[in-house]
């Protein structure tokens, strides 16, 4: 520990003016300086630029060694903006690298990279500081103590639970819900476990700036050596426990992307953000299937906690390898038990869903802490569905309507609903969804029976077992005429083929297919 040789003193000493460098090219945030022969700085070493604009402003940029490019000069990058540096500008060499200050006068503080306070709360009470750039522990100081850490989240205690003192990922693409669910952790961790909790943020890859040759998908080749450098000193010593946290981006949510792949080989468990489930409003969006753990073993969570998250997989997994028959057959070419695995995994994607307490504002919900015994008993008592017969003796509350009219409303068993991305099946338990509804037949099940109305685009909301389809016209299929139907279909083709003009080709196809909707509803038998 010594003093930030960045922020020590406004004044450059004797041993400074030895080792001054001029700026010989600037790229953005890149920084190509010029040293006098024997006068090079180390890699990681902090270099400031001081001066004057050209509109008398003072200058102030620390940058940080990251290359020695030969012929006397390094390549460094800035850690503020450039504007107003010249070339010929000159460049001390502070001869340590960055470092920040470090002890209890920083807990409630926000800093930026050179460890100076940006949150307008005044200079630090602290003349402690460490360099950014340290070696990682000793491997025999490290600790090797096995224990759950509970998140209060269901989905990640029960299925992929985290290590105490173990590192941590989130993948997940844009708006998945990452830094929402780094918040709740942050929230629950200060409410049940106190310690201390570190947010930080990077910028953006400056890589290609620093003119690296890229590899795999423009990535820079020693990837996985400086993930490793960092990896290795987020751990746990016998002093102290630190549980890492990370939320990796995964781009095009592509799990496969080298910069999330690169980061898998150092995590203890990592928790997946799919977008599909984000798309049915279930959160937090957690992928029971993609997410993993080495602590989910008999031997570390016990026989009870590792038997039950085995069930809801197998249940998941069974469900998800359902999803194109489902897709392109429907629900009803399902047998009976593929059927009440159905349910029982949309029974389960709900359980697995609760309201976050940083959402609050947003959502009108209080958020739920849920333990871990909580959790299990909660699914083995409630939700654990073992022969079906709950299910068989649930129902849907369907009400269909028009603008001018009520056409449908009683309780049901099942309904196939026609939308804009194909047909959805809807059992009791279905996850919450808002959905546009597009011209086609609605199926209905009324325990042996099946019924069919014609429905002519609209919207539907799913929400509580209750179901409502507002339909720009809708009719039911008992109430068309097979007869009528056939001849307005032959008039409909018939349009067509006269058909001319954009505007009549469009409006002939969409009464074709009208026709052929309310055809096919008076031909449906079930």
């Amino acid at each position: 520990m010594k003093a930030n040789p960045t922020t020590s003193s406004p004044g450059v000493s004797t041993l400074e003016k030895k080792k001054l460098g001029r700026i010989a090219q600037i790229i953005g945030p890149v920084l190509d300086v010029a040293f006098p022969p024997g006068k090079m700085p180390n890699i990681y070493s902090a270099l400031v630029v001081k001066g004057r604009d050209t509109a008398g402003q003072p200058i102030n940029v620390t940058c940080e060694v990251q290359q020695l490019l030969g012929n006397n000069r390094v390549r460094a990058v800035a850690m503020s903006a450039t504007d107003g540096l010249t070339r010929g500008m000159e460049v001390i060499d502070t001869g340590a690298p960055l470092s920040v200050p470090v002890g209890g006068a920083t807990l409630g503080r926000i800093f930026n990279v050179l460890g100076e306070p940006v949150d307008n709360l005044g200079p630090v009470d602290t003349r402690t500081t460490s360099p950014i750039h340290r070696s990682a522990p000793a491997f025999t100081q490290l600790e090797t103590n096995l224990s759950i850490f509970e998140t209060g989240i269901k989905v990640v205690d029960l299925l992929a639970p985290y290590r105490r003192g173990g590192k941590i990922g989130l993948f997940g693409g844009a708006g998945v819900g990452k830094t929402v669910l780094i918040m709740e952790l942050i929230n629950n961790i200060a409410k049940a476990h106190g310690g201390v909790s570190v947010f930080g943020g990077v910028g953006s890859e400056v890589s290609a700036l620093l003119g690296r040759m890229p590899s795999a998908v423009g990535y820079q080749p020693t990837l996985s050596t400086e993930m490793g450098s960092l990896q290795e000193r987020i751990t746990s010593t016998k002093e102290g426990a630190i549980t890492s946290i990370q939320a990796v981006y995964v781009p095009a949510d592509d799990l496969t992307d080298p910069a999330p792949a690169t980061t898998f080989a150092h995590l203890d468990a990592t928790t997946v953000l799919s977008r599909g489930l984000a798309a049915k409003g279930i959160y937090p969006a957690v992928d029971p299937l993609d997410s993993t753990s080495t602590m989910l073993q008999p031997r570390i969570v016990g026989e009870e906690h590792y038997e039950t998250a085995q069930r809801v997989t197998q249940i998941l997994q069974r469900y998800k390898e359902l999803q194109d028959v489902i897709t392109i057959l429907g629900l009803d070419e399902l047998s009976e038990e593929d059927r009440l695995t159905v349910a029982r995994a949309r029974k389960i994607e709900r359980f697995l869903s609760q309201p976050f307490f940083v959402a609050e504002v947003f959502t009108g919900s209080p958020g739920k802490y849920v333990g871990l015994a909580e959790t299990i008993r909660g699914y083995r008592e409630s939700y654990e569905l073992r022969n079906g017969e709950q299910i068989e003796e649930m129902t849907l509350d369907l009400c269909v309507l028009t603008p001018n009219r009520i056409v449908y409303n009683s309780e049901v068993k099942e309904i196939i609903l026609p939308t804009n991305s194909g047909q959805i099946g809807v059992l009791p338990n279905h996850a919450p969804i808002v959905t546009a509804v597009d011209l086609g037949i609605l199926r209905i099940r009324l325990n042996d029976q099946w019924l069919t109305i014609v429905l002519m685009g609209g919207f539907a909301r799913i929400d509580n077992n209750e179901i409502t389809v507002l339909a720009n016209e809708a009719e039911s299929g008992s109430d068309i005429d097979p007869q009528e139907a056939q001849q307005t279909l032959e008039k409909a083709e018939a349009i067509l083929r006269k058909a001319e003009g954009k505007r009549q080709i469009i409006e002939a196809n969409l009464a074709l297919r009208r026709a052929k909707t309310r055809v096919e509803a008076t031909n449906t038998i079930w």
